[in-house]
C-alpha cells in the first residue's frame, strides 16, 4: 500500500474566520486542521481540480 504524502505550510486567516471554522469542525466532529482539508478537498472537488487517482488495472478513476 503506498503511503500518503502531506505538506505543511502556514495559513493566515483573521480571528472571525477561525472561529467560525473551528464551530464548524465541533459541529462536524473534526479536529480544525481536518475541517480544513476537508473544506479544500471539497472546494477542489467541486472544481473538478482534483488529481485523478489510478486504479490496479491501470485505467484512470475519479
Amino acid at each position: 500500500m503506498a503511503e500518503k504524502s502531506t505538506k505543511s505550510f502556514i495559513l493566515r486567516v483573521d480571528a472571525e474566520m477561525m472561529n467560525a471554522i473551528e464551530a464548524w469542525a465541533a459541529d462536524e466532529f473534526r479536529s480544525t486542521n481536518g475541517q480544513l482539508q476537508w473544506i479544500i478537498t471539497e472546494a477542489l472537488r467541486k472544481a473538478k481540480r482534483l488529481p485523478q487517482k489510478k486504479q490496479n488495472n491501470g485505467t484512470e478513476q475519479l
